[in-house]
């Protein structure tokens, strides 16, 4: 028990416990968030089409992960993640102001959801790269643990607590909370200390170089692909399917929230056995993972009640943090730490491009099959998904080639 807990230890250390702390507080505001867009746009009398508008919306910016993984790569990577935050605070603030007044129109929700969306496509790319700056190779395993910990824990919070706010007192306040919290990390991590890296080249040669190093190596763009099916799948999941699901008598906001905590506390316990996880085959290990995904959206299209799919959520919940634990330090440990959000960038950026035309998609399609029909489809993709990745990967072990390419120990030129 000890040993699992280790990683616990670098909550003691200042230079990266603010980090530790944000993520803390950020995640309990993105669970926050989470519910109170859903159920804010659903409380204004729109329906599937209009809600998935909006949430393709807040996917949309994901092209810009390009770029602004190149921000990540040249500038210190704590104020490219102060300047996420602050833009998400003015997006969730203006969202909570709009819930609350009741007198907004579609595209008003529309642009703050971009907005909320830029945020985001600022963030993701640079999380995964600031590890490797704060910590040394042998502390970065527990270091990305500790990330998922306490993500896990705040989104845990959050998804508990936004559902009793968003069924009492409204999905408003719970928009504004997220924008509150998102104010909160920034402060923390504006107390972060990072290296510029130096660049002497333009950003297009950067987006070259970012680009070359993800395509040379199999391992990294197959398992991309599995990545976007899944986050494809479970974004139409999370933000439609799931809460339109709940919407139509099965259990309404406070049990989608307490539905979504579950997965958050799996992954805290997934977390934890990701850290101390040993195996010889980390690339076959990860690819299986995400396929536990599929569980509880085969369960929703079977009609059991909320708290079966609270009860399977738990598994996905679990296997996508020992995930998400094994596949960033890969990244870490194979590539420099001046090309590393880069290639991070391109490893996700197709998931997010891709998910908002199938939001924009997946609400006529629950209109015409129902949201049970719907859930069937995202599970089938994931096991799809799942195989086919499995198939490559092995393919590439059983031919006696490193699953994880060769080792970069001296900084990429850009």
């Amino acid at each position: 028990m000890s040993e699992i807990l280790a990683p616990l230890a670098l909550l003691k250390n200042p230079a990266v416990s603010p980090l530790f702390i944000s993520r803390l507080v950020s995640s309990a505001g993105v669970g926050f968030g989470q519910l109170a867009l859903a159920w804010g746009v659903m409380d204004l009398g729109c329906g599937p089409a209009a809600l998935s508008m909006v949430m393709a919306c807040k996917a949309a910016p994901a092209i810009l992960m390009v770029l602004t993984g190149i921000a990540g790569d040249r500038f210190r990577r704590h104020y490219v993640l102060v300047a996420a935050e602050s833009l998400a605070t003015l997006a969730w603030l203006g969202l909570g102001a709009c819930f609350l007044t009741r007198t907004t129109s579609l595209p008003l929700l529309c642009g703050l959801a971009v907005l909320s969306g830029v945020a985001t496509a600022m963030f993701l790319p640079t999380i995964r790269g600031i590890v490797a700056d704060l910590l040394t190779e042998s502390s970065r395993p527990a270091g990305n643990a500790v990330i998922n910990q306490t993500e896990s824990i705040g989104l845990l919070i959050g998804l508990a607590t936004s559902g009793v706010v968003v069924s009492t007192v409204g999905a408003g306040w719970a928009a504004a909370a997220r924008g509150a919290l998102c104010a909160v990390s920034a402060v923390l991590l504006s107390l972060l200390t990072t290296a510029r890296q130096d660049h002497g080249s333009g950003m297009l040669q950067d987006l070259r170089a970012g680009w070359s190093q993800f395509a040379a190596h199999r391992w990294v763009w197959t398992m991309a692909l599995q990545f976007t099916a899944l986050i494809i799948a479970v974004a139409c999941f999370t933000d439609v399917i799931g809460p339109m699901y709940m919407k139509d008598g099965h259990g309404g906001a406070r049990a989608w929230g307490v539905v979504a905590a579950c997965e958050a506390f799996g992954a805290l316990a997934g977390a934890l056995v990701g850290a101390r996880l040993k195996t010889s085959k980390p690339a076959l290990v990860a690819t299986t993972l995400p396929a536990s995904a599929a569980i509880p959206m085969i369960l929703m299209w079977g009609g059991v009640p909320w708290m079966v799919i609270g009860l399977a959520i738990f598994v996905p919940g679990i296997c996508q943090a020992a995930y998400y634990v094994l596949w960033t330090t890969a990244l870490q440990e194979h590539f420099a730490r001046a090309v590393l959000v880069r290639v991070n960038s391109w490893s996700i950026v197709g998931s997010y491009l891709l998910t908002p035309f199938v939001l924009v998609a997946v609400g006529p399609l629950i209109e015409k099959i129902g949201s049970q029909n719907a859930a069937l489809i995202a599970g089938l993709l994931v096991l799809a998904a799942a195989w086919v990745a499995l198939l490559s990967v092995r393919s590439v072990v059983s031919a006696g080639v490193s699953a994880a390419g060769p080792r970069q120990t001296e900084p990429m030129p850009s």
